[in-house]
């Protein structure tokens, strides 16, 4: 299992966030999320926003710890990425 988190750096709803991906499948993404709690709701095309209040357990868990940009390239990299404005397959 490799799923990875930014730092709660991006500021949104008066508090910041971190964003949580797999590289290997939305399905691992998806198990994982459910496991530290996250809600459905907090999945957004292709990451998982997670508030800072959740990132040290998300870590504990088991999320490797990786900058922004490398998170970006990683998803990309695994053909995972769904940037606004391009419908997500499926919908």
């Amino acid at each position: 299992m490799t799923v990875y988190i930014d730092p709660p750096d991006w500021p949104g709803h008066g508090r910041l966030w971190s964003h949580l991906v797999s590289d290997v499948s939305f399905e691992e993404l998806h198990a994982f999320a459910a496991s530290i709690g996250c809600p459905p709701k907090a999945f957004e095309r292709d990451h998982y926003d997670v508030p800072e209040t959740r990132y040290v357990d998300a870590v504990r868990a088991g999320a490797r710890e990786i900058g922004s940009k490398e998170l970006v390239r990683r998803l990309t990299d695994a053909g995972l990425r769904r940037p606004k404005g391009r419908p997500v397959p499926g919908s």
